[in-house]
């Protein structure tokens, strides 16, 4: 077999397997000529605060996305409620990039609120996408009663130069594993990845609707 043959197959099962698909993820056309090449990938993130408390900057949320099967490389990280690059700064939101255990930049909203209101959900999708050369993470069509409407306006928004020609490597997995509340977890009562969606080169989008639990993770 042919190592193209090979990517195709390798993706295909990457994509039904991860993605629980029930049908085939390689579009009727795919061949050896046309492997599946992952350029785009969004997340979407719930999170649900029972008894915020502004005093202790209660609780403290992380979520991260990774181009890889792992964060030993460049990655990113999306703090909300608290912001620790370069130094930590209560509330708000903040956009990080880092290359393993190196910060690479951090990008902040404008709007510094702390979490106050009980019962609170907090909505909002991260991306991640190739385009000519780079390696372009954002938070989109971010809802909350704390900040507002969030992402999608340049705030949190961040790109890195990569050799990565795809995204194969994606895994949701990953971002659900380094993910989590460093702080007062007690206060939360959802922390969950919602839904995946990975877009290929073609233009076909898969969408993986499997609910992913963060927190509570029993």
């Amino acid at each position: 077999m042919s190592r193209c043959c090979r990517r195709v197959r390798t993706c295909a099962a990457l994509l039904i397997g991860w993605l629980g698909l029930s049908c085939p993820a390689a579009p009727p056309h795919a061949s050896a000529a046309e492997p599946l090449v992952v350029v785009r990938v969004e997340e979407d993130w719930e999170l649900v605060v029972a008894t915020p408390n502004p005093t202790s900057t209660a609780p403290q949320v992380t979520c991260a996305l990774s181009p890889t099967s792992d964060v030993d490389a460049v990655y990113a990280a999306f703090e909300l409620n608290h912001q620790s690059q370069p130094a930590f700064t209560p509330g708000g939101m903040q956009l990080q990039i880092w290359n393993n255990e190196t910060p690479v930049s951090s990008h902040k909203f404008p709007q510094a609120g702390q979490m106050a209101t009980p019962n609170e959900t907090v909505r909002w999708t991260q991306t991640m996408a190739l385009e000519s050369g780079t390696l372009q993470f954002e938070i989109t069509g971010g809802t909350s009663t704390t900040w507002g409407n969030f992402g999608g306006q340049g705030y949190l928004k961040a790109a890195v130069n990569t050799n990565l020609t795809d995204l194969n490597a994606y895994d949701p997995a990953v971002s659900v594993s380094n993910s989590g509340i460093g702080y007062a977890a007690n206060r939360v009562e959802k922390l969950a990845l919602k839904q995946v969606r990975v877009t290929l080169a073609d233009g076909q989008v898969v969408v993986d609707a499997t609910e992913r639990l963060v927190y509570p993770n029993n």
